[in-house]
């Protein structure tokens, strides 16, 4: 059975305002949570459009969105095709390039994603190590902690999975494969709490969390599949369109935080010029701070714990319908 508490659900949803008449997308189907909110307000003309690369995903959101299947087409893909996979569905273009309303991001791994046993994703559950969203690309962990050098491994840990003791884990990595190959999670688990002395080891958490995370956001390519589409959702956002970004951690807001500045309009005239003059970028933060969880909801899923909402929108411009 594929469960997941969806983690801010009402805010993500609510910051696109949603018009009966619009198209959204929702980049990271999981759950189907938030993309149930979203057709839910979606009138007879409006439409919504949602990825996933992962096929129990899918399969579960054929039967969650069944009373929307006539407003709703799901698209198995990595959301870093987002331009591409919109033109095929159909999606009205401008300059080339398709418009929507509203777009959305839930970067949190799904829970089934962790909790089953067999995706080798936790560090909770002996499995053989893999950690692919997509079960049909070649990249594994396994491919990595067995093959890879000894200092990229180190890079990915550090980069990634912000582990400070990223050297000192791959060198324990290294020669353990020396030996055998390393199969499963508990047994890289078990080397990662190697790596890491004692006293370190008394606090933070789980001592492999870092390290997995690290791992799979390199199997994954989730940094640059992100920054990919958070691109190209600027473009494809029609004038008054949000797009709205739901973040886990410290890499993932950062990257986003950086992305928004990059299209922020902004009044470039000197000090005391009576009129405004734009900079011609096409976003403004809906959100200066980032709406975090209530209380309530770190209570009942302690997974919504670090995560983030941080929405923009584009800007109405005169040159543009």
């Amino acid at each position: 059975m594929f469960h997941h508490i969806t983690v801010l659900k009402e805010e993500a949803t609510r910051a696109l305002q949603v018009k009966p008449d619009g198209i959204y997308v929702d980049c990271t189907l999981g759950g189907a949570g938030h993309s149930s909110v979203i057709a839910a307000e979606l009138g007879a003309g409006g439409r919504l459009i949602a990825f996933d690369q992962d096929d129990t995903a899918l399969n579960n959101a054929k039967a969650v969105l069944a009373p929307y299947e006539d407003k709703v087409t799901l698209i198995k893909s990595n959301f870093r095709h987002l331009e591409e996979k919109l033109l095929e569905a159909g999606v009205p273009v401008k300059d080339g390039v398709p418009q929507v309303d509203g777009i959305l991001f839930d970067l949190g791994v799904s829970s089934p994603q962790f909790d089953d046993a067999d995706r080798g994703f936790s560090y909770n559950h002996d499995a053989a190590l893999d950690m692919r969203m997509d079960q049909s690309i070649e990249l594994t962990a396994r491919t990595i902690v067995n093959t890879w050098p000894e200092e990229e491994i180190a890079r990915i840990l550090y980069r990634y999975g912000e582990e400070k003791f990223s050297k000192r884990i791959a060198k324990v990595i290294v020669k353990q494969r020396s030996i055998a190959p390393i199969e499963t999670t508990g047994e890289l688990a078990e080397l990662v709490k190697e790596g890491i002395p004692a006293a370190a080891r008394r606090t933070g958490g789980h001592p492999a969390k870092r390290s997995f995370q690290g791992l799979r956001i390199a199997v994954n390519d989730e940094l640059g599949a992100f920054e990919e589409a958070l691109h190209q959702s600027v473009r494809c956002l029609a004038p008054g369109g949000r797009v709205s970004v739901i973040t886990f951690h410290s890499l993932e807001d950062r990257l986003c935080k950086q992305i928004f500045a990059e299209y922020l309009e902004k009044d470039v005239a000197p000090q005391g010029f009576p009129i405004y003059v734009s900079n011609g970028g096409v976003l403004k933060l809906v959100n200066r701070k980032p709406v975090l969880p209530t209380n309530e909801e770190v209570t009942s899923n302690k997974r919504a714990r670090s995560a983030k909402l941080r929405v923009a929108e584009k800007v109405k411009k005169e040159t543009q319908e």
